[in-house]
């Protein structure tokens, strides 16, 4: 019996924390962002990165053929961008005469 009520209370505790962190991983901010020019997608020359800044400040990054390769919220304060990744990294960019420069990369806003 011991022994019984042993594994239900570590399998409750399992389950609490797998609850908790994938509670961690749902992004906070689902409502519309304020209305701005920069959402929309974005897309470097030759095509193969697609940053779409959607109007509930989440982004969702294309690479290549594989979709979805990044998402997470963002935030834009002026003309700089400030992403926080669903895995838990961190970038930042900034638009420059109407392109955006982030981690390296030059992307264009898709009419």
């Amino acid at each position: 019996m011991r022994s019984t009520v042993h594994a239900a209370l570590l399998s409750a505790l399992f389950l609490s924390l797998n609850s908790n962190a994938e509670t961690q991983m749902i992004p906070e901010q689902t409502k519309p962002c304020d209305p701005h020019p920069y959402i929309g997608m974005w897309v470097t020359a030759d095509g193969y990165i697609r940053h779409e800044l959607l109007p509930n400040c989440r982004y969702d990054e294309a690479r290549g053929t594989r979709r979805s390769a990044y998402q997470g919220r963002y935030e834009i304060r002026g003309d700089h961008i400030d992403y926080w990744d669903d895995t838990g990294f961190t970038a930042d960019g900034e638009f420059i005469d109407g392109v955006l420069h982030h981690a390296g990369m030059i992307l264009y806003k898709e009419d």
